[in-house]
């Protein structure tokens, strides 16, 4: 990846964790930074069971099958930059709240957008 190291997306309760994403977000977040041109803070990204539990998100969450981040944003222009680059980069799942912005590459689940 040229600009991401896998231990941006360590779960916070187990160092090393980032290496159980998804080749395929992987590779589509990269592509979605450089277009974006602005750099992307990675707030959550694989999670273990009991960390996604401790946020109360359920056990289904595309977190713990490596293929989410949700990404920090301060304002409406950076968000903006930030969802335009995701769906050029292939992205069809964003969530979007006021200070982050959830994308995942779950197949398992229908493309939707949706806020917080």
């Amino acid at each position: 990846m040229k600009h991401f190291k896998l231990s941006e997306f360590d779960s916070p309760d187990e160092k090393g964790s980032g290496e159980n994403m998804c080749s395929e977000f992987l590779e589509k977040i990269d592509s979605a930074r450089e277009l974006a041109k602005t750099p992307f803070k990675i707030n959550s990204g694989f999670r273990t069971i009991a960390h996604n539990r401790s946020l109360n998100s359920k056990d289904t969450s595309s977190h713990i099958k490596g293929c989410a981040a949700d990404i920090h944003c301060n304002n409406s222009i950076e968000r903006a930059k930030i969802i335009y680059s995701l769906i050029q980069a292939g992205f069809r799942r964003l969530g979007i709240a006021e200070t982050f912005v959830h994308v995942d590459c779950d197949n398992e689940k229908p493309n939707a957008i949706w806020l917080y």
